[in-house]
């Protein structure tokens, strides 16, 4: 938690002031950030190379979308002439 008492000095600070602290504190937190990886190690990497499984499933949720698409264009072909009053014949009434 951050003292009252820091905070209210800092609002009396000048605009500039301001900014330039603002400045030194996102530097230090950049620092921090690249002390994360050591340049000196290793670190693991996933990779979609050798993931047969999952590229068995993508395949699969691929060829299922693709049957899907076919078969809204498909319905949506077939709605469309149906729909038409060109393609609707009435019979006429016998007598």
């Amino acid at each position: 938690m951050v003292p009252s008492q820091l905070i209210s000095t800092l609002r009396e600070f000048s605009r500039s002031d301001k900014l330039y602290i603002m400045q030194i504190l996102v530097s230090e937190l950049a620092q921090q950030e690249t002390d994360l990886i050591k340049s000196d190690l290793s670190y693991p990497v996933c990779s979609p190379y050798d993931a047969v499984e999952a590229a068995d499933t993508m395949l699969k949720v691929m060829s299922l979308k693709q049957g899907v698409e076919k078969a809204m264009s498909l319905y949506d072909s077939r709605s469309r002439s149906v729909g038409s009053a060109e393609s609707i014949a009435i019979p006429e009434a016998e007598g």
